[in-house]
Order: C-alpha cells, then structure tokens, then sequence
C-alpha cells in the first residue's frame, strides 16, 4: 500500500495548511512591507554602500533575492538528498521552518542604519523558509494519488492565500491607525515571525506524521559526501532517463522567474512609478490575497476539464498580457487596484498547477531531492529574474523599464512548456497517466 493511499483528510489538512503559516511571509514580508521599508531606508541613506560599491536603492533588494537563490542553488538539492534518506523527515521541515521565523522577528531591529542587517536577515530567513519547502513539497506525492494532487495542491495554495490574507488585513489595519508608520511596520516585520511559528506548530507540526525513509544511505559515506554526489547523480539521471522532467524544470525555472519576479518587485514599483502610499499598496495586495483564494480553486477546476498543462499555459498568457500593460498603460492608483485582481486570478493557479505537474512526474522515494532543484525557482527566491530586473533598474534608472526585462521569462519559458509530454514524463518516473487529465 502507498503512502498516499493511508494518509488521512486530518494529515492532509496539517499539510496543506502549512502553507496557511508560510504565507505571511510571502504576502507581508516579500510582496508587501520589506522591499518598500528598505528602499526608504537606503534613499534616506543615499544608498546601500557594501564593500566599498554604492548600490542604487531601488536595486538593494532584488539583489538580495538573487543572493538568497545563489546560496540555494548550492544548498537546496543536497538538502532535498538529505531529506529523502532519513526517517526524520518532518522534524527536519519544522526545525528550518521554526528557524526562518525567529530570524523574521529580527526584521523588528531594522532602522535607519541597519539597512544591510534587514537584507542579511532576509536572505537567512529565505534560504530557511525555502529549504523547509523543499522537505513539504516532498510529502504531496506521499500524501495524494496522481488524479487529487492538483485538488489538493490547489487548496493548499487557497489556504495559504487565507491566512496569508488576514495576516495581512491585521497589519493594514495596525498601521493605518498608529501615527509612527516606520515603528508600524517594524512591528507588522517582526510579529510575522510569531505568526509562521504558531501555526507551524498547530498543523503540520501535530498533524503531519514522520515517514519512515524510503532509500537507505549507503554505509561509510558521510552525510555531506553522499549528498553532494546524489544530487549530482539525480541532475545527471533526471537529464538522462526522464527527459520530460528535466525540460518542464528548465520552462519551470523561466516563467517561474518571471512570475516570482512581479511579485517581489510590484510594490516597490508602484511605490516608485505611481508614488503609491503604504496604504494604498497594503490594500491591493490584501485584495490579491483574497481574490487568489478563487483563483486558485478555479484554475485547478478548469484544469479537471481542459488538462492541468494546457491551463498552465493559458494562464501565462495572461502574465505576459499583464507585464506588456504595466509597462505600457498602467498610469494611475485606480488602474493598480484593476491589474492587481487580474494578477490575482492568474497567480494561485499556476503556482499550484505548476507544482503538482512536476509531482506527477518525480519517482518514488526520490520526492525530495527532485524538489530541490524544483526549489531552487520556487517562491520568489529565482535569481535569474530579479537580477535582470536589477540590472536594468541600475543601468536605465527606471523601474517602469526595467519590468518590461521580464516578459523574456515569460515568453521563452511557455515556448519550452508547450512540447513537455507530462504523460511520458510520467512513465519515465514510473507512474501511470492513465484517466489523468494533463
């Protein structure tokens, strides 16, 4: 019998609402509050200076994303080999989720000299939060057959935009009435760190089970040997033996680029280009939140009936679309709040179709080595995307600009998506497609 087939709806609802905890992180931290709160610290400052070189504020903190992902591509597959060989799987996804939030609630000491700290502590807490994905995103194969992972991935993400949601709306509505913003948003920075390891600790943290590995490591190798060469090894196979994965995981690592690259950079942009208030820029992407709720739901719906590949590409037609608008049309607050429901609609869905795609395509015992490397261009912590950005931020000196750099990611990506046959993807890893919609 599977592990899929015995997990229960209890440890499915732990799992899933991991994602409720994490999300906070995403909407408050990344999206919402760190990106402006820095570049207003670093144009006070006349800039971020770091050995001895000036960077432009508006560039600080898409490179501190991109450092974030430098460090994981190194550490994230070798952790995914860890992960898949030892029986204390889940204890290994809460410590580095418990340690993500104690470095969140360091942000609170971020001030008008400590600009470099909030970016180190960032990057910390990223690499943290992303490794612990790694390790959660292993359990969706575990848990779900092959016809319900885009079901229950797709809810996953609607929980996550809940919770992340009303964290959100508490924050909007705590600096809307305290008169010190700057000391509003420390708080709202830091108290996110509580709120990630509350409910941690109340969901995948009491209702998840511990697995037993399903692969033994080899006897007299060391951990840090074996995980470096498995993960080597794995590249090598997956590019060897299952083709159709290693190309949806390079379209992944393109669009997912772009897509993580807009939401990482879209308040600091509306801040910049349409001199957007603190207010205005909690709003929209509260309302993203909640309209991402039945985006998501609705997308894996569609999905049911048109194929989740076919729903995926659709959807990033739509990204496109909307990046060519931003840089084109978007003039004013009220054409903000309309984009932001469009961005709404189109995000929860192909990051939850996006996922359990790939799932279907990895082999048993071997889920969270291949989520490593899936990983690596996962939740906002890609490279490619926020450095391009970044570099043409500080060489047009114009972020209206410089978003137009991402529609490469978007467009190159979905033509290498379009020829992926996830049903030989998955007989190459040993699953059968049969009566799966893809």
């Amino acid at each position: 019998m599977t592990a899929a087939a015995i997990s229960t709806s209890r440890e499915i609802r732990g799992w899933q609402m991991y994602d409720w905890a994490w999300s906070a992180f995403d909407t408050t931290v990344v999206t919402a509050l760190l990106g402006p709160y820095l570049l207003d610290l670093a144009e006070k400052s006349d800039g971020v200076h770091v050995a001895g070189l000036r960077i432009a504020p508006a560039s600080f903190f898409p490179f501190a994303v991109s450092l974030s992902t430098i460090v994981q591509v190194l550490f994230l597959p070798v952790l995914g080999a860890v992960a898949d060989h030892t029986t204390h799987k889940k204890r290994l996804m809460m410590t580095l989720a418990y340690t993500g939030s104690v470095l969140l609630t360091g942000l609170f000491a971020v001030t008008g000299s400590t600009v470099v700290l909030g970016g180190a502590l960032f990057v910390l807490a990223s690499v943290a939060f992303s490794a612990a994905s790694v390790v959660y995103n292993s359990f969706l194969p575990e848990l779900a057959p092959p016809g319900e992972r885009d079901r229950i991935s797709s809810q996953a993400y609607a929980y996550g935009y809940a919770g992340g949601g009303l964290w959100l709306a508490a924050n909007f509505a705590l600096i809307s009435f305290m008169s010190d913003t700057a000391l509003a948003v420390r708080l709202c920075l830091g108290a996110t760190g509580l709120w990630c390891a509350l409910f941690f600790w109340l969901f995948p943290g009491r209702m998840l089970r511990p697995r037993p590995a399903l692969r033994a490591k080899p006897a007299g190798l060391g951990w840090m040997r074996f995980s470096f060469g498995s993960s080597l090894a794995t590249l090598r196979e997956m590019r060897r033996n299952q083709p159709e994965a290693f190309r949806y995981l390079v379209a992944y690592l393109l669009f997912a680029d772009g897509i993580l690259t807009v939401i990482t950079v879209s308040t600091s942009f509306a801040a910049d280009e349409l001199d957007a208030s603190a207010t205005t820029l909690l709003g929209v992407v509260l309302l993203i939140q909640f309209v991402g709720i039945g985006g998501a739901l609705a997308f894996a719906r569609v999905a049911r009936r048109a194929g989740a590949k076919r729903t995926l590409i659709a959807n990033l037609v739509v990204w496109i679309a909307l990046v060519v608008y931003a840089f084109a049309a978007l003039d004013s607050i009220p054409e903000l709040w309309v984009l932001g429901v469009f961005l709404a609609l189109v995000l929860g869905g192909a990051q939850a179709l996006a996922r359990s795609l790939f799932a279907q395509m990895i082999p048993a015992g071997r889920e969270a080595e291949y989520f490593g490397f899936y990983e690596i261009s996962s939740r906002g912590t890609s490279w490619l995307g926020p450095a391009a950005f970044g570099i043409a931020n500080q060489v047009l000196g114009s972020q209206r600009q410089a978003i137009l750099s991402l529609i490469v990611f978007f467009v190159v990506g979905t033509a290498l998506l379009v020829p992926v046959d996830v049903a030989r993807g998955m007989r190459q890893a040993g699953q059968d497609p049969t009566g799966i919609r893809l």
